[in-house]
C-alpha cells in the first residue's frame, strides 16, 4: 500500500489525518488476519520515526525520507513525488523479483507512485480516490480554498492507470465514471468500515468524560476546516438557542478534533466564531482523542452532527451509528448510503443553520424519535465491518490481477 501525503500512524482529527488513516490501517490488518502481508509506504514526518515499523503481524509501516521532515504542506508534496518513487524502487529491488503481488494506493499523491510501481513491478494497481478535486470543488464551502488544476490533471492520470478503481459508494463510482471518464467496468465499490469491537454501546461514558447525565450533548468530531462545516453546527446551536433558551443549561457541544487543511490558516476561527454566537458555555473544544476515547465521545453522545459540504464516505457517521448514537448528516456524497434517513438519524439538504436547528430540535426535544433512531442507527452500522471490506478487497485485487493479464495478452 502507498500512503504518501500522511501516515496510518498519525492521529486521526488533525493536520491531513482522517478517515484515510483509519481506513489504511484497518484495511491492512484485516487483510494481514487473511494471511496477505502489507507493507505500507508513507512519507517520513520526523528524523526519530524508525523506517520500519511493525504495527500488527505482517503489517509493516515503511517511513520513505523524501523532502524536509516539517513543513511541507500537501500543495508542496508533488515536488518530492520522484525522491518518494525512487526511495519506494529501492526497497522493492532489496528483495526477490516478484515480492509483491499487488500495489493499492491511496489518495491521489500516491497514486502516481503506484502507477510507477506498477509498471516496473508487473503488478496490479489498485487505486483508492478518497476524496476526488472536481467534487470538492463542485461543493465548496463559502471561502474555501478550490483544488488547484495540478491535482485535477494528477487524478485523471491515475484514474487511467489503475487497473481498478476502488468507491466508497455507489455515489462515488458514478462520480468516478461521469466525472473523471473512468471505465465502467473497472470501478468497483468497497465500502469502509466500523470496528464493532470498539464502537459500541458503552456504558458510563459520560461519567468517565465528565459529562453531565442529563446533559443535551451535540457532538462534532472531526478535522476542523471549511470543506467539515463544523461552523454550521455552531451556528445551528446560535439558532437553536435564541428560539428555546432553556435548553442552554444543559447543553454541551463538545467539538473534537484538529485544524486541518485550509483551516490551519485561521486555527483559533471556529472559537472566535463560538464566542461570537455567545456560545462559549457551551461548547467545548477537545483536541483529537484515540479511537477507545472517541467512541466513548460518540456514546455519550445525544447525536453526532456531520455538516460538511462533501464526504466520500463519513466514516465516523458509521462509528456514531455503532455505538447506538443518531446521527444528523448532510445529504452530500457518501452520507446517505451511511445514514438512513428517518431510521438511524436525519439527513439535512442544505447547510442553513435555520435547517440544521430544526434537526437538531426534532431529535433533542422527542425521547421517542431519539430512541427509535438509537436502535435504527446500531442496525444500521451492522451493515459495515472492516472484515467484509477485507473479503471485498481481495476480490478486487484478483480482478485487478486478471484484468492486467488480458491486457499483456491482448498486448
Amino acid at each position: 500500500m502507498i500512503s504518501l501525503h500522511t501516515s496510518p500512524l498519525d492521529q486521526p482529527g488533525t493536520g491531513d489525518a482522517g478517515g484515510m488513516n483509519v481506513y489504511v490501517i484497518e484495511l491492512a490488518r484485516r487483510l494481514a488476519r487473511r494471511d496477505v502481508a502489507v507493507d505500507i509506504f508513507t512519507r517520513a514526518t520526523s528524523s526519530t520515526l524508525d523506517p520500519i515499523v511493525e504495527v500488527d503481524d505482517n503489517v509493516l509501516v515503511r517511513h520513505v525520507h523524501a523532502g524536509p521532515f516539517e513543513g511541507l504542506t500537501k500543495g508542496e508534496l508533488p515536488a518530492q513525488l520522484c525522491v518518494f518513487a525512487r526511495e519506494v524502487m529501492r526497497a522493492e529491488a532489496g528483495h526477490l523479483p516478484g515480492h509483491y503481488d499487488a500495489v493499492h494506493s491511496h489518495y491521489w499523491l500516491s497514486g502516481q507512485v503506484g502507477a510507477l510501481a506498477r509498471d516496473r513491478w508487473g503488478v496490479p494497481l489498485v487505486h483508492s480516490m478518497h476524496t476526488m478535486a472536481k467534487v470538492k470543488n463542485e461543493s465548496m464551502a463559502t471561502g474555501d480554498t478550490p483544488e488547484p488544476s495540478a491535482r485535477l490533471l494528477g487524478e485523471e492520470q491515475v484514474v487511467e492507470a489503475a487497473d481498478v478503481l476502488i468507491a466508497n459508494t455507489d455515489i462515488e463510482a458514478k462520480q468516478l465514471i461521469n466525472l473523471y471518464d473512468a471505465d465502467p467496468g473497472r470501478v468497483e465499490v468497497v465500502h469502509p468500515g466500523v470496528d464493532l469491537s470498539v464502537f459500541r454501546p458503552r456504558l458510563g461514558a459520560r461519567q468517565r468524560l465528565g459529562l453531565p447525565e442529563e446533559a443535551q450533548v451535540l457532538l462534532f468530531a472531526g478535522r476542523i476546516q471549511p470543506l467539515k462545516a463544523p461552523d454550521v453546527l455552531l451556528r445551528a446551536v446560535a439558532v437553536l438557542l435564541d428560539e428555546s433558551p432553556h435548553l442552554r443549561s444543559r447543553l454541551v457541544v463538545p467539538v473534537v478534533g484538529g485544524p486541518s487543511g485550509t483551516g490551519l490558516a485561521h486555527p483559533s476561527a471556529l472559537a472566535d466564531l463560538a464566542s461570537e454566537l455567545g456560545l462559549d458555555d457551551v461548547v467545548r473544544f477537545v483536541p483529537p482523542v484515540a479511537q477507545s476515547v472517541l467512541a466513548d465521545w460518540c456514546a455519550a453522545a445525544t447525536l453526532v452532527a456531520v455538516p460538511s459540504y462533501n464526504e466520500s464516505f463519513g466514516l465516523v457517521a458509521v462509528e456514531a451509528q455503532a455505538t447506538g448514537t443518531p446521527v444528523v448528516g448532510a445529504a452530500v456524497g457518501g452520507l446517505p448510503t451511511v445514514i438512513e434517513d428517518g431510521v438511524s438519524g436525519l439527513l439535512v439538504d442544505t447547510h442553513e443553520p435555520r435547517d440544521w436547528a430544526a434537526a437538531l430540535r426534532r431529535v433533542v426535544e422527542s425521547p421517542d424519535l431519539r430512541e427509535r433512531l438509537a436502535a435504527g442507527a446500531l442496525e444500521q452500522a451492522r451493515q459495515f465491518s472492516w472484515e467484509r471490506t477485507a473479503d471485498r478487497t481481495l476480490q478486487v485485487y484478483s480482478r485487478a490481477a486478471s484484468l492486467m493479464r488480458e491486457e499483456v495478452s491482448v498486448g
